[in-house]
């Protein structure tokens, strides 16, 4: 959320994210479902009004978008190791992707995602997760031209972003939103269902 909302500060315009699907369930919902199933025009319709995009969905299907824009930067934010990112991701969003087994149509979409992404039936193991995370980290390194790729954690703020995009460095600290406590807060908050518009 924090880089969302700093694109956003910098671009002047929309960053799709996880949050923002929650927000369009009923506009985006299905699309998605054509997209992680490779309708790429599927994909362009749901970012069509959008200037950048983070987060799942949208950065399981980097390589497609990567292909299909050529002169945008391609970020890559990390959490500095396998071990700190599964530490955070397992309090959070593997956290909510347990809880929402309830929800059939829910599960068929965290499945689909985690089908695509490559991680499959292997994410709620630590080991096979931070395995994947540092796989999936040397794969975009090794894919993606230097000369667009940047590579930046939270920690680095502003300057990194800025210098990437040409764009002068705002006055004020980076932006930092949704830490844990706020996420899990957040999660707990009732949401329009895929099921009541599927």
């Amino acid at each position: 959320s924090s880089l969302r909302d700093a694109l956003e500060q910098l671009l002047g315009g929309g960053c799709y994210h996880m949050a923002r699907l929650f927000d369009r369930v009923k506009t985006d919902g299905l699309l998605w479902f054509q997209a992680l199933d490779g309708d790429l025009d599927a994909l362009d319709q749901i970012l069509a009004d959008w200037v950048a995009a983070v987060d799942w969905p949208t950065s399981i299907l980097w390589r497609e978008l990567a292909e299909r824009h050529p002169e945008a930067l391609v970020l890559l934010s990390h959490r500095g190791s396998a071990e700190v990112w599964w530490e955070s991701a397992d309090a959070t969003v593997w956290a909510a992707m347990r809880r929402s087994s309830d929800d059939p149509l829910i599960t068929a979409f965290n499945d689909k995602m985690l089908l695509r992404s490559g991680l499959g039936d292997r994410w709620d193991d630590p080991s096979s997760a931070r395995a994947f995370y540092e796989q999936h980290f040397a794969e975009v390194i090794d894919t993606i031209s230097p000369d667009r790729l940047l590579v930046w954690q939270p920690s680095e703020g502003w300057e990194p972003l800025c210098a990437a995009l040409g764009l002068p460095v705002p006055e004020g600290d980076f932006i930092h939103t949704n830490d844990r406590a706020e996420f899990q807060s957040r999660m707990a908050e009732p949401r329009v269902s895929p099921r009541d518009v599927l």
